[in-house]
């Protein structure tokens, strides 16, 4: 079934969205929202490794899109121990993988951009 959008509201988490679109772009909309997805979409990952996968985002910023990635339910944040140093683990949980068909979409499309008006350069380290 194909909802458009329309002058009904959705309402999702406790919140009132004027279409569907903007629900969606809710969750996954901004700068890294989308890329931490895209990274955690073949394995749970440790914050470090999402952070030497993603070496422009600030910690604060990762902090933050994790928190809220958390909130609205399209990762797990798993603890093991008690004091540090503690083992943190993200992962898509079932909603999340909902969205790896969107996250390949966006690849495929942005490999094209790249490839018809930009190109691919070595990045200094």
């Amino acid at each position: 079934m194909t909802i458009e959008c329309r002058s009904d509201l959705v309402k999702f988490n406790d919140n009132l969205y004027p279409c569907t679109v903007s629900l969606a772009m809710e969750l996954i909309g901004g700068k890294w929202k989308t890329v931490i997805l895209y990274h955690l979409k073949d394995a749970p990952k440790r914050y470090s490794e999402l952070r030497k996968e993603m070496p422009f985002i600030t910690e604060r910023t990762l902090s933050l899109q994790l928190k809220q990635l958390e909130e609205d339910g399209l990762i797990t944040r798993q603890v093991y121990g008690e004091k540090p140093p503690i083992k943190v683990i993200y992962s898509l949980t079932e909603f999340g993988e909902t969205v790896i068909p969107v996250l390949q979409a966006i690849l495929t499309w942005g490999n094209e951009i790249a490839l018809r008006n930009g190109e691919f350069v070595q990045a200094d380290r």
